[in-house]
């Protein structure tokens, strides 16, 4: 089954991966670099697309699970970081069924520009699944897009407050947001930041 949100990005791989691969780690995740685990941990990076946030907290020292379903972009972050020891998976939201399979937890679970390509359904569905897979004391660090849909995309507006409120249901307590122009300069692009813990 294709998982959510998928649409357009296989097409646009070749594209896609330069645009990337030149967004820098750090800058990306300015906003809440300051909650990642300084020790090495175990990171789960849903929707890693080619790797480049996978890559960067692997040569950090962590032990990095990259799930990606888009098989162009997976394919490509293999070939572009195999120097880095990051366990690849081909599984996608909503249902993470393979992920969900393994039945491990994660100290910090990443979700960047991935939330919003699930429909209001999609992410009650999906919340539930994330959250069992953050370890005690663990995190979830998310941002969400905002703005127009590039074409040949799937996108639905997402706010911080229903996420929020997903994953107080979840057990996961809120412990930063904040918002943020779009890196790229996109016209009427913004996005929030989140992030959750689960109680140590």
């Amino acid at each position: 089954m294709r998982a959510s949100g998928t649409q357009g990005y296989g097409e646009a791989a070749a594209v896609l991966t330069e645009e990337y691969e030149k967004l820098d780690f750090a800058r990306v995740h300015r906003d809440t670099l300051h909650l990642f685990p300084q020790s090495p941990c175990r990171v789960l990076d849903i929707g890693a697309g080619t790797g480049r946030d996978a890559a960067a907290l692997s040569r950090l020292g962590h032990r990095v699970t990259a799930v990606e379903p888009t098989a162009e972009l997976r394919s490509f972050g293999e070939r572009a970081h195999a120097d880095c020891a990051i366990a690849w998976l081909d599984d996608g939201l909503p249902d993470l069924p393979r992920l969900t399979a393994l039945n491990l937890e994660y100290d910090l679970i990443l979700l960047t520009a991935v939330w919003m390509h699930l429909d209001a359904t999609e992410r009650a569905r999906a919340m539930p699944l994330v959250a069992a897979r953050v370890a005690p004391g663990g995190l979830v660090v998310m941002s969400l897009r905002h703005g127009p849909v590039p074409p040949g995309r799937r996108m639905f507006e997402v706010t911080g407050d229903e996420t929020a409120g997903l994953a107080a249901a979840c057990g996961l307590r809120l412990v930063h947001r904040g918002a943020r122009d779009d890196m790229r300069g996109r016209a009427g692009v913004h996005w929030t930041y989140l992030g959750f813990a689960r109680p140590a």
